[in-house]
């Protein structure tokens, strides 16, 4: 589980730097941009959701300090 949650943060980072790549580019008409911003929140939502219900079914515990 920790090694999916790792990929979901990697392809988060991806998706910035692919909507950045867009951005500086600068082509007119291009919605790079717009579909890396929508794919990013996507993700991150995803990832949200799953960490959210995965501490509520127990699948991971918080550390003691």
């Amino acid at each position: 589980m920790k090694l999916f949650v790792m990929l979901m943060l990697f392809a988060i980072v991806l998706t910035l730097f692919w909507g950045l790549t867009g951005v500086l580019k600068g082509t007119p008409g291009s919605t790079r941009a717009v579909r890396s911003l929508t794919l990013r929140i996507g993700l991150s939502l995803g990832l949200f959701l799953l960490l959210l219900i995965g501490g509520w079914l127990g699948w991971w515990h918080p550390h003691a300090l």
